[in-house]
């Protein structure tokens, strides 16, 4: 059993988990958070109003997310990858994504406008992470998201970017990218 301590002499907590951060001043929770007792709790129980406890996540708090494709943007499968990206005729940008991740959820808008604005010189197609497990280790995605642009069946040289990245920042990116490929 861990105990906490404070400069304060009222304030001792008796806990069986391990503090999750030290605050200096507690006297400023004192609206927040119920007062603690210098008392310990008998048999570890939680007394009303002492510690808030946690709801445990059911299917039905556990929130839901989802990385939708547009218009623009292609969700393609292992099965898929051969022809829709190693023989296309166009360069494609390929998303490496999860729907666990958020810096993903945060570019997704990003990508939908790239796909669209881009959509007669550069295909935009997303690869989910967990169902693709084989691509993912073949093009070593250690990141997400992921993006990789592929022409004539390769992977262009250094255009591997992991992370997320602002529209602006992204349509830079796209551009330098199809600069280089197009003087090459």
């Amino acid at each position: 059993m861990d105990t906490l301590f404070s400069s304060s002499p009222s304030v001792v907590a008796w806990s069986f988990f391990s503090p999750v951060r030290t605050i200096a001043s507690p006297s400023k929770l004192y609206s927040a958070v119920a007062t603690f007792s210098s008392t310990p709790l008998v048999n570890a129980g939680f007394r009303r109003n002492h510690l808030p406890l946690l709801r445990p996540l059911t299917s039905s708090t556990a929130p839901n997310f989802w990385i939708r494709c547009g218009a623009g943007v292609k969700e393609i499968e292992e099965s898929e990858f051969q022809s829709t990206v190693l023989e296309s005729s166009r360069p494609v940008l390929v998303e490496f994504v999860a729907t666990w991740c958020g810096p993903c959820r945060l570019i997704s808008p990003a990508m939908e406008s790239i796909a669209q604005e881009y959509g007669d010189r550069l295909e935009v197609v997303k690869i989910d992470h967990d169902a693709n497990p084989h691509l993912i280790e073949k093009y070593k995605v250690y990141g997400l998201p992921t993006l990789i642009l592929f022409k004539d069946g390769h992977e262009v040289a250094e255009s591997r970017r992991e992370g997320a990245i602002t529209k602006a920042k992204l349509k830079e990116y796209v551009d330098s990218l199809l600069e280089t490929i197009s003087v090459a």
